[in-house]
């Protein structure tokens, strides 16, 4: 910068001010530090209360940063106003934006197509298992026991209408994983797929995916996996070990926690021949026939919508997550490939310390599960009332230890918790501290 103006020196800059009016002493102002770090101590200074909560909760809605600049995009009134782009001609703005996210979700997921999102993990979940009955034109269905009570509850609510049978594969309860031996004997001629997730509801992932996979193949089945794109920063995708569609939540990319909602449901397929079949919105790019470097963006494969085919359509899904979808195109595109990784590092290192001292405290099982794990773990409690104890830690402004949803049937009382890079050693500290003292 210097060189460009001209100047040897930042003293050049400041060669108009008298020397004897300088301040002759350092600012006092600390060394430059990540953006995070920095708005967490201004919002700590700013805080009248007795101090804020602590997050350490997971399950579907993880507590992530969500860079300033993610935010300053999304506020642009030609994406935060604009609703769902029909018109191409006036929407080529939004259109490139979401095709980028298809191809940047693509790259992550390792598969083919992805749509411009449905509205969560739960719904994306559901449509998945849809799809593949009419793919299949089968009439059964097989669902990891670990994966997350409220997206079993949407599939099932999603699938009553047509009469499907749904089962659920156990899982092992010594070490949180399913076993491909025994989601294999569950499968047959009439199952039309296999949902799992990886890493599951309990946070471990899942070592057998790929004979998992191969065991839903062999029945000719489909094979759906459902993901945090965070942990792809390290974990294989799915397209790595042959899923035939990948769902998940796009929440962790730049969005807020938001008490909840909006989300962001991703939805892909490995087989551009599934492409038609998917439900919710593609978005392709074309250019003209006299001039190929035109290039231009429209939505394609309508046909699928209920505004077009009505009853005949595949789903009743006709619009999309545009303004989340945008925040997470954005948010890889910022971090990059380099940058992706680190924060799964990061996850994974603060994740695995946090495990490691609250497994120091007595009375508790930390991790419950043996598996290998990724941002989120179990901790056993024995007889002790996980509600209980998640309440006394929320009456100490710490929010962990969901309670887990006696459908696992682990015989034991638990909670999940979650440790992501927004948190600090000494959140650590601080949750392991104030867990020791409610128990």
């Amino acid at each position: 910068m210097l060189e460009r103006i001209g100047a040897t020196s930042v003293e050049d800059l400041f060669a108009d001010i008298p020397a004897e009016v300088r301040l002759r002493v350092p600012l006092a102002i600390p060394e430059g530090q990540p953006e995070n770090v920095v708005r967490r101590e201004i919002q700590s200074r700013l805080v009248t209360t007795d101090g804020q909560s602590l997050c350490f909760l997971g399950g579907g809605v993880w507590p992530h940063y969500v860079p300033a600049v993610v935010e300053s995009i999304m506020a642009r009134q030609e994406f935060y106003t604009s609703y769902t782009p029909y018109q191409p001609e006036i929407s080529q703005g939004m259109l490139q934006a979401l095709y980028e996210y298809q191809s940047l979700m693509c790259d992550l997921l390792g598969m083919e197509a992805c749509n411009s999102s449905l509205y969560d993990w739960a719904s994306a979940a559901a449509e998945a298992v849809r799809m593949a009955v009419r793919v299949t034109g089968r009439r059964r269905f097989v669902l990891g026991g670990n994966i997350g009570p409220e997206r079993a509850a949407v599939i099932k609510s999603y699938v009553e209408p047509l009469g499907l049978t749904l089962a659920k594969a156990p899982f092992d309860h010594a070490t949180g994983r399913l076993s491909a031996l025994d989601v294999e004997g569950m499968l047959s001629e009439d199952t039309a797929g296999l949902y799992f997730e990886n890493p599951n509801y309990l946070g471990v992932i899942e070592e057998e995916a790929k004979e998992l996979v191969d065991a839903a193949h062999s029945s000719g089945a489909l094979a759906i996996v459902g993901v945090d794109p965070i942990s792809l920063s390290l974990v294989k995708e799915p397209g790595a070990y042959g899923a035939d569609i990948a769902v998940g939540e796009g929440q962790p990319l730049g969005i807020p926690m938001n008490f909840g909602g909006p989300h962001l449901g991703i939805f892909s397929v490995k087989d551009l021949k599934l492409a038609r079949s998917m439900p919710g919105r593609l978005i392709g790019l074309t250019s003209t026939v006299a001039d190929p470097s035109q290039k231009a963006f429209s939505m394609v494969l309508q046909t699928r919508e209920q505004h077009i085919r009505r009853e005949a359509a595949t789903s009743n899904v006709c619009t999309n997550q545009s303004l989340m979808a945008l925040a997470a195109a954005s948010y890889l595109a910022l971090l990059g490939k380099g940058g992706f990784r680190r924060l799964g590092e990061s996850v994974i290192s603060n994740s695995h310390y946090a495990a490691e001292r609250i497994s120091k405290i007595h009375g508790v099982e930390c991790p419950l599960f043996r598996g290998p794990f990724f941002k989120e773990f179990v901790v056993g409690y024995g007889r002790k009332s996980a509600n209980s104890i998640f309440k006394a830690l929320s009456e100490k402004r710490v929010m962990a230890g969901y309670p887990l949803d006696k459908s696992f049937g682990l015989g034991v009382e638990a909670g999940l918790y979650c440790v992501t890079e927004m948190h600090s050693a000494d959140d650590i500290e601080l949750l392991a501290g104030t867990l020791e003292e409610v128990l």
